[in-house]
This record gives structure tokens, C-alpha cells and sequence, in this order.
């Protein structure tokens, strides 16, 4: 049990250090939801979403104010949108009409954000799959608060190339329908090498067919607590360095599971996962990149920064693992550039560039996340990017993703302003280099061999 000791604790980590759980995320199934009939399909998401996620808001509020836990998002997550309307969607145009559909009900209910416009094609794509990946564009340029991801790859199936390519064309079409804010609707757009069916965060949440009907999930953040901690341990040796962080990292998931059991208590929802992903805010002391900076490295970037954020990322999940009873999600380091000062600071100064990130994604929790490249990139350049980052996945058995945001009509070295948690970006370089022919080349990327385990 959770005791008032533990409670006093997190508050003064979260006086000092930033801590907050980062999101409430309510996963529905909305697998009840099909049918034959557009109409219907809508009237029945709205209806079930509007009566599950009816409290949502207001539980988390209560929580806060009870246990003085900041918690900065609440949100839902729901079945993969290319499953539910696959029977009655005959064109992108009416999957169109189910995200208008999920915006309503998420603005209804007062969440931040509603995930799962989502395909799982890591083998094939289904017609319907098809219909809703060519949607994505429209569907986030005419809605505030859905988000969008892809599964196309997964160690067990190899990696869908038509689908990765069709990916790159749409988040470069999705660039171009939002352009007037500055190609936004890419940050809400995720492809995924795979993808965990109990992620809370966004934008690449979606409820997996696997999961109850409805589930409570948390996502706890505290970079600036880790980071305060090893302060006071500047110059020890690795030993010391790792029994920080994982103690550290036990008393910050500790606040997850405080507030998800309390959510699935007044709401009347099963509890699912506490993901302990260090997510990092564009606010001061708030970074992933302060910690690798803290344990040694001028920059994130620097030579050593694979091993040190390798570290990081164990010693976190070794602490968390114990502090919860079901941990999940993705549990790790996050290092998105916009949302993170200290990566800006490192891509302003030269020392971290596309390249470096992608080593970097090998051992943290996700992949090439909110990174602002120019708007002039070709598709098959992004696809190519794309595969690179499945290609880790695959590889290495663990979840990675792509998160681009080509922004029309910026170049190398301008800024974009993307506000809130979404923070700023400078537009990265990319190579210029062509690898359209690899990429037309169709069909799939086998399985790697130690897939093979039955």
C-alpha cells in the first residue's frame, strides 16, 4: 500500500523538480461499435465515449486537488479507427467523417487529446486500412484534438514497405493541409515499428483489440527529479550514478500507481499500466537532455551519449518495474527535440544532429520524435527515414516510431513555434541523398531470423 510518508515525498518532488503524471488516458474498445451503417457507426462512438469518459476530467481534477499531484493531461485512447469503420468506409472520405466524429466527443467530454485514427499493417493492408492511411491528411487538418499513428512493421512480421512509402507521402500531404500552422497535423502523426497496445502517451495512443473494454492507463513524467537527484551525486562513480536513478525512478512511478489506482477506484475502471517514460517539457529543468548533461556529457550528442542515455534508460525501467504492479507502455526516455530544451539547446549548438538521434533511438524508449525538418524534403526521403527507424525496431525487438514534421516553406536553420507542451523546434538538416529507388521497390522486408521462437 501507498502511505502518507510516500505522499509527502512526491509533493516536495514535485515543489522542486517539475514532477507530474503526465497523463490519465482512458482506453475504450470501440469494437461494439461497428456496423454496416456510417450514420450508426458515428452515433454509436459518440454515445459510448461520451458515457465512459463522462467523469474523466473531473476525476483527475479531484485527484489533484486531494493529493496535490499535478496531473497535466487527461485523454483517451481508442481501437484502431481502420478496424471499427472498416465495414461501412468505402472511401478516405467517410473515415473523414469518424475523426469529426472523435473530436466531437473528445471536446464533449473536455480531454486534451483523443488517440487511436489508427492502422495496424505491419504484414498488409486491408482496403479499409488503405482508405484511412490516405484519410490522415484531412482528417487532422479539419479536427483539434484527434491523433493519428501506423503500426508497419513489427519483429515478427518484417516491415510493410508499401505501407512505409504511403507514409511518406502522407505526412508529407499532411504538412501541406496544415501548412498554415506551420505543417502542425505532423505532430500528430506517428508511424510505429511495434507499437505497444497500452500506451498512454500521445500522439501515437490507440486501444488494442487485446485490452478490456475500457482500461485506466497513467504515463508519469519526472525528468527534473532525476535529474535534481543526481545532482547531489555530481562526480560519483557509475555504481552510485545507477543506484540514483533507479531509486529515484521507484518513487516517481510510485506516483502513478497512487493515481491510477485512485482513478480506477472512482471511476469504476479496471487499472491497466503505469508507463514510467521520463517525458520531457519545454520547461526549464524539465529534460531528458539536462540528465545526460548532469551525468557527464557537454551536449547530448557529444561522444558517450549512446552509453549514457543506455544507462539512463535501464536504470529507470529497473526502478519503475518494482513500484508498480503492472508496468507498460513504452517505460523509458522519451527524447523528442521540440519538447525538450536541452535538445534544442544541442541541435542550436551544432553538437546533435538526425543522425546522432537515430543511434541515440537504439536504446531509448521510442524513436525520431517532433523533429522539424525542411518543408522542400522529398516523401521518399521521409520514407526512407521511416524504414531506418522500423529497421531498429525490428531488429532489436523493441518499439520505435517516427514523428517528422517537414514544415512547409522553412528551411535549415528557422524556428518553429508549435506552443504549449509541443515546445519549439529548429528545421534540422536531413541527407540529401535519393533513395527513391529502394523505396519503390514494393512488397515487404522479411522477418529477421530470431523471430522465429515458437
Amino acid at each position: 500500500m501507498i502511505n502518507i510518508f510516500e505522499v509527502n515525498e512526491t509533493n516536495r518532488m514535485i515543489e522542486q523538480a517539475n514532477l507530474d503524471v503526465r497523463t490519465i488516458t482512458l482506453g475504450i474498445s470501440l469494437l461494439d461499435c461497428a456496423d454496416a451503417d456510417l450514420q450508426k457507426v458515428n452515433e454509436n462512438i459518440y454515445r459510448k465515449i461520451t458515457t465512459l469518459a463522462e467523469k474523466l476530467v473531473a476525476t483527475g481534477k479531484e485527484i489533484e486537488r486531494e493529493f496535490g499531484v499535478p496531473i497535466v493531461n487527461k485523454r483517451i485512447s481508442v481501437t484502431p479507427i481502420a478496424l471499427v469503420g472498416a465495414s461501412a468506409c468505402k472511401c478516405p472520405e467517410d473515415f473523414v467523417e469518424i475523426a469529426k466524429t472523435l473530436d466531437k466527443a473528445a471536446k464533449t467530454v473536455g480531454v486534451n487529446f483523443i488517440g487511436g485514427y489508427s492502422a495496424l499493417v505491419s504484414k498488409g493492408m486491408t482496403a479499409a486500412d488503405e482508405y484511412l492511411i490516405r484519410s490522415i491528411p484531412a482528417a487532422l487538418s479539419c479536427t483539434d484534438r484527434v491523433c493519428s499513428s501506423v503500426n508497419v512493421g513489427s519483429t515478427k512480421c518484417g516491415i510493410n514497405m508499401d505501407a512505409v512509402k504511403l507514409l511518406g507521402e502522407t505526412v508529407l500531404k499532411t504538412a501541406e493541409y496544415t501548412k498554415e500552422q506551420d505543417s502542425l497535423g505532423c505532430a500528430k502523426l506517428v508511424v510505429f515499428c511495434n507499437a505497444p497496445d497500452d500506451n498512454p502517451f500521445m500522439a501515437g495512443a490507440f486501444h488494442g483489440v487485446t485490452e478490456a473494454d475500457a482500461i485506466i492507463n497513467v504515463g508519469v513524467s519526472g525528468p527534473g527529479v532525476v535529474k535534481q537527484a543526481l545532482e547531489q551525486v555530481r562526480g560519483e562513480n557509475f555504481e552510485v550514478l545507477c543506484e540514483t536513478i533507479k531509486k529515484t525512478a521507484f518513487k516517481v512511478t510510485r506516483v502513478g500507481q497512487l493515481v491510477a489506482q485512485e482513478a480506477s477506484r472512482r471511476m469504476g475502471i479496471p487499472f491497466g499500466i503505469v508507463d514510467l517514460s521520463l517525458a520531457p517539457t519545454p520547461a526549464i529543468g524539465d529534460s531528458v537532455a539536462e540528465i545526460l548533461q548532469e551525468i557527464g556529457l557537454e551536449y547530448p550528442g557529444a561522444p558517450g551519449t549512446t552509453a549514457a542515455l543506455a544507462l539512463l534508460n535501464d536504470q529507470v525501467k529497473k526502478g519503475g518495474v518494482m513500484a508498480s504492479s503492472y508496468v507498460g507502455g513504452l517505460s523509458g526516455a522519451f527524447i523528442p527535440v521540440s519538447e525538450d530544451q536541452g535538445m534544442i539547446d544541442a541541435v542550436e549548438a551544432g553538437a546533435l544532429t538526425l543522425e546522432k538521434l537515430e543511434a541515440m533511438t537504439c536504446v531509448c524508449s521510442v524513436g525520431l520524435d517532433m523533429i522539424a525538418v525542411p518543408g522542400d524534403t522529398k516523401a521518399s526521403t521521409i520514407s526512407g527515414i521511416i524504414a531506418d527507424e522500423m529497421a531498429i525496431g525490428m531488429i532489436n525487438q523493441k518499439t520505435t516510431a517516427v514523428r517528422l514534421i517537414p514544415v512547409i516553406g522553412k528551411t535549415v536553420g528557422d524556428t518553429v513555434e508549435f506552443g504549449g507542451l509541443l515546445g519549439y523546434a529548429p528545421v534540422m538538416p536531413v541527407n540529401g541523398f535519393s533513395c527513391e529507388r529502394f523505396v519503390n521497390r514494393g512488397g515487404r522486408i522479411p522477418a529477421p531470423i530470431h523471430s522465429f521462437k515458437n
